[in-house]
């Protein structure tokens, strides 16, 4: 196992993620289509049996799972559009894929992007 996989409560985006989440994938990127977003909201299961999902993916949809969504090998840039629907956004996203809290997550990253003070010229 190579380090990155070893990274404790974290999915790792790999080739064997890509191919196990291919049709959950497939899915989120249709959203990019206004029509194909209203027609998931009129009928979810229809529309994840269209795209061949299978019932771990469909489940984590069901459940608004975003932590089991990137385990059935969900991108989390595919992923955005299908939390939109949801009415989450990035931050909600970032905030499950590290075991936060929205507010906490939101946190380290102004944390993290706070820069030390320059010395004036």
């Amino acid at each position: 196992m190579s380090d990155a996989a070893a990274i404790p409560g974290t999915t790792l985006f790999d080739g064997v993620q890509a191919r196990k989440g291919y049709a959950l994938n497939k899915m989120c990127f249709s959203f990019n289509s206004a029509e194909n977003r209203e027609a998931f909201r009129r009928d979810e299961d229809g529309y994840m049996r269209r795209y061949g999902l299978d019932e771990p993916q469909a489940r984590a949809v069901r459940e608004r799972d975003v932590a089991g969504l990137l385990a059935a090998g969900g991108n989390v840039y595919y992923l955005a559009k299908l939390a939109g629907i949801f009415g989450l956004d990035v931050q909600d996203l970032g905030a499950a894929q590290t075991g936060m809290a929205k507010e906490e997550f939101k946190a380290m990253l102004v944390r993290h992007n706070q820069q030390p003070a320059r010395p004036q010229a």
